[in-house]
Formats: C-alpha cells, structure tokens, sequence
C-alpha cells in the first residue's frame, strides 16, 4: 500500500510540474500504442484472476455453494477490471495525441490496476473480514485516483486544443464522487463488510459506461424569427 500511495502521489507532482512547465509534454506521439499496450496489461489481468478459481473438494450443491463467495468476489473484481477497459477506451478516443504526461500516467494507472488479482486473493484468503475488505476497497481508491490522474492529464491537452467539453467535465465530477464513496465504503467495511462490498458493485454498476448519470445537453438550435 505504501508503494501504491507513493506511485500516486509522484503522478500528482508530475501532473503539477507539467501545467507548470509545458517543457516536459513536448514529444508528442499517437495514442494507439499506448491504448494496445494497456489492453494487454488488463488482459493479463483479468486472466491472473481467472487463475485463482479453484475447483472446491465438495460434490454437488454443497461444493457450489462453498465456492459461491469467490464467485462472487471474482464477478466484482472482473466487472472492476472490464469496466475500466471501457472507460479507458473512452478517454484515450478524446485525445489524437499522448505526451510524456500522458504515458507515465497511464502506466501509474496500469500499475495500480495490476495489483487488483493479489488484494482479491488477500480478500479471499482472510475470509472476506472487515480488514481485508477494507484494503480491497482502499487498493480500488488508489485505481480511480490514479485513472482520475490520467483523466486530468488528457484534459490537460484537450484545453489547449480546445476540445475539453462540457460532458469531459461532468464526468470529471463523477470519477470524484465515486473516490469519495469508496472513502465512505472503507469505514463502513469494518461494520458490515458485505454491504461495503455492494456499494463498491454499485459504483462499479454506474460506470458501466462513461457516461452513466449525466446528463446529455441537448445541441442548441436557432429560433426562427417572425417575418
């Protein structure tokens, strides 16, 4: 965790020193290397999960039920995971260029992300106890703070190319509300663990795609003026 907590907060400088001197994002290249590296890393991923489901010793009913709290944890941590495939997706389409910025936050979030098959192992392994599910729901606040990282870094360019749209900002907003429940959900994980583990599956629900809960401003149309 302290790995992770340093990782982030040297993006948050280098976000800052970037705005501060333009100097550091001035090599600039296409964002389809990086968009093909990063669905390979989250492959990867998603198949190191995969690779913790174990076949349980008992037969018949017994042996699925035994198994049905790793099911289920697997389902959030996969949904977690496909999800922000999506929206990265999303985020890296807005942009027609990736600075030095960009990369390194990108790979700040991959990091993050890549550590999501071991806390859900720990998760696991523990039982799902109040401890464990409170730092499965921290290692997820670090995700969503390091792709909000990223966000902020592609804004960053499309501000200065006057791309940045009302709706980039709206979703802005949204990946700041979702930190803010998963904070919520840590303290709540040491009364009631398992319905700390729903809100994070309700957060993962909403951003089943990007633009889930905002509202679309409908394009303005001239009045037609009286003869």
């Amino acid at each position: 965790m302290i790995l992770v907590h340093e990782t982030t907060t040297i993006l948050a400088i280098a976000l800052y020193a970037a705005a501060k001197y333009p100097a550091m994002s001035r090599h600039v290249s296409s964002p389809g290397r990086l968009e093909a590296f990063s669905d390979g890393v989250i492959a990867v991923i998603i198949t190191i999960m995969v690779l913790e489901l174990k076949v349980p010793h008992q037969d018949g009913l017994a042996g699925l039920h035994a198994v049905l709290p790793t099911l289920c944890l697997y389902l959030i941590s996969f949904a977690f995971t496909a999800i922000y495939w999506v929206n990265h997706h999303h985020l890296i389409d807005r942009t027609e260029e990736a600075d030095e910025l960009i990369l390194y936050a990108n790979l700040g979030f991959l990091f993050c992300l890549s550590l999501l098959p071991f806390f859900t192992s720990y998760v696991l392994e523990k039982k799902m106890d109040s401890f464990s599910v409170a730092i499965y729901i921290g290692s997820m606040i670090f995700t969503g703070f390091s792709f909000l990282l990223l966000r902020l870094a592609i804004a960053r360019r499309l501000r200065h190319a006057g791309k940045f749209e009302a709706e980039d900002k709206a979703i802005e907003r949204k990946n700041y509300l979702s930190l803010f429940v998963y904070a919520v959900a840590i303290p709540l994980a040491f009364q009631h663990p398992h319905l700390a583990l729903g809100l994070v599956a309700f957060i993962t629900i909403v951003w089943i795609t990007p633009t889930t809960g905002i509202k679309h401003r409908a394009p303005e149309h001239p009045r037609n003026e009286p003869n």
